[in-house]
Parts: C-alpha cells; structure tokens; sequence
C-alpha cells in the first residue's frame, strides 16, 4: 500500500500540499500573536512538517486509529485533518473553534479526527497513548495509537514507565520522538547521556529505528510499516525521528543558546518544504504551473481560516462552566 501510494504523483503532491498548509499556517499563528489576537504562548511547527506529515498520512481514522500531542502540535491536528478554520478560531480562542476557545494553542483535541489532545505538559501525551492502546488490547479492536513527544520528555520518567508498561503488556502504542537537538534552551548532547533515544526504547525489548524527520517520503515508507507491524503483532514500536526547529521553543525566545551557523545549515539544506518542492519539479517533473497553483489554493485556505477566526465571537461568560467535569 506503502509503495503504491508513492508511486502517484497526487499523492506525493498530497505530501506537499499538507506540509505547506502546516508552514503557512504557523506563520500565519505567528502574525496573529504579533498583533495580540492570540494570547499566551504558541510553539511552532516549522521545520518538522515532514514527521507529522509522514506518519499521520499513515493513520486510519476509519479503523480507530489515534494520536496524542505535544505543547507543539499544531502540525499534528491539522495532518490529521481536522478543520483549519475551527483549528485557527481555537488559537485565538473563539467559541467556534475546535475545543470551543477553552484549549488554545497548547491544548488542542478533536476527537472525531483522531486527535486525543495536545499537551502543555513536557511527556503528558505518551501515557494516555498507552491507555488508548489498552483500550484496543481490552476491547480486541484493531486500532493503534501514536504519541509525539521531544527529546526533552526522553528525560521525563514518566516516557520509561510508558516503556515498560506497553512492552510487559503488549500494547499496539507507536512512539514518535520528534528530536529537534534542544528540549527547551538545553542542547541535548548536555543532559543525554546515549544521544540516540532509540536505544533508550530497544532496553524495554521495543522495536526501535531511526528516520531522517526531514524527509517526508522515508517517514512516510518507514512509519507505514512501523505502524501496522504495531497493528499485527500488538505490540510497541518506536521511531526516532532526527529534525530541527526553525524558529525559537516560543514566539519571543532570544534564541541565544544556539549558533547562527547550525540553524542557516538546517534552513538552507535540510528544509522538508522546500527540499520536496524542488524534488518535484527537479525530480518528476512536476510544473511550477502545477505547484504555483498548489501555492495558492494553500494561501487561500490560510486566509479563510485567519478571516473567520478573527471574525468569530469570544465565547459567552455565561458558558464558563459548561463543559467541566468533576
């Protein structure tokens, strides 16, 4: 299935189409904060489009098929394809967006596109995977789910209890480290003591492997087969995906930890966007004609989106308590 999917070219133009969305819609999240529509703090996906994009092309929804996220998760909801408009209404949080404006940037969820919720919470996500995972196992449904998570949250205790509970109980649970090199203002090589998370995963008797988080197609090839192996068997996987951040842990982060020439080495080789784009044309021959007009049908949903979040209400002080459970 893998493999035949690559083999057409509307596909891989899918590829490309999703992961522009996801850069052109962090930029737009961008301009929205520096206007003070959007309060808080957001944390963008730019440069990682590739790894959401790659596995969650892989997921199906249609079999139960579920994703937990990261305080970084805007890629992921939208490549799961929940509705950008309710997804850009959320940020700036307007009753119209997808949790009602009451889960902003960090703590978006859509049940009905796969989504278990965004997390503010550095490793939050990876044992409410492992609880979806057991609800498979429990119920003998077929579905598998997926938790994103940084290299900071390798670090967190709570990932190792996830590790040993999903390997003792064979839980159909996929790990995806997206690992950017830096867990907040930290360089990992400072606290890792083995760099490779990987090996961290495979001492809890977890398949483990590694991918290049800058290469849509790899990601896409590797996490298909990952996936449904977790699907057959039941059993945990992990993938390792090896990316970079193009822009600060938050919008405003001085960004002083880091050298100017390791970040123009990412942007200017390793950008999954423009890498893919140039693969295209250079590569299958795709238009610029063709790729012009993807461009913008992209710019035009960003703009719609922007438009109608900002156009939306606030919700009503009256419905402060609805939804609470205690």
């Amino acid at each position: 299935m893998v493999k035949n999917n690559l083999q057409n070219i509307d596909f891989k133009l899918k590829l490309y189409k999703k992961m522009l969305l996801i850069r052109e819609f962090e930029n737009a999240a961008l301009s929205l904060y520096s206007k003070n529509l959007i309060r808080g703090s957001i944390h963008v996906y730019i440069g990682e489009e590739a790894i959401a994009v790659g596995i969650c092309s892989n997921i199906d929804i249609s079999k139960g098929d579920c994703i937990t996220s990261t305080h970084r998760g805007h890629g992921h909801v939208l490549a799961m394809g929940a509705d950008i408009n309710a997804m850009m209404a959320e940020l700036l949080g307007r009753e119209t967006g997808l949790c009602k404006g009451r889960g902003g940037s960090m703590h978006i969820a859509d049940v009905d596109s796969g989504v278990y919720g965004a997390n503010g919470i550095v490793g939050a996500g990876i044992p409410i995977a492992c609880g979806l995972a057991l609800a498979s196992s429990y119920m003998k449904k077929d579905f598998v789910s997926v938790t994103f998570f940084g290299d900071g949250a390798a670090n967190e205790g709570v990932l190792y209890e996830s590790f040993n509970l999903a390997s003792v109980w064979n839980l159909p649970v996929v790990f995806v480290c997206e690992n950017n090199l830096y867990a907040q203002t930290t360089p990992a090589k400072e606290t890792h003591s083995v760099l490779d998370v990987k090996s961290r995963a495979s001492s809890f008797g977890i398949e483990s492997i590694e991918v290049d988080g800058n290469d849509v197609e790899e990601i896409y090839k590797i996490s298909g087969s990952v996936i449904e192996k977790a699907r057959k068997e039941k059993k945990p996987k992990f993938i390792e995906a090896k990316t970079y951040r193009f822009k600060g842990h938050w919008q405003g982060d001085p960004e002083i930890y880091r050298e100017r020439d390791e970040l123009k080495y990412w942007m200017e080789n390793k950008d999954p966007v423009n890498n893919y784009k140039n693969k295209l044309i250079e590569n299958f021959k795709v238009s610029i004609e063709k790729m012009s007009k993807i461009e913008k049908e992209v710019k035009l949903e960003i703009e719609t989106a922007e438009r109608f979040a900002v156009e939306s209400k606030e919700p009503d002080k009256d419905t402060l308590m609805d939804n609470i459970y205690a």
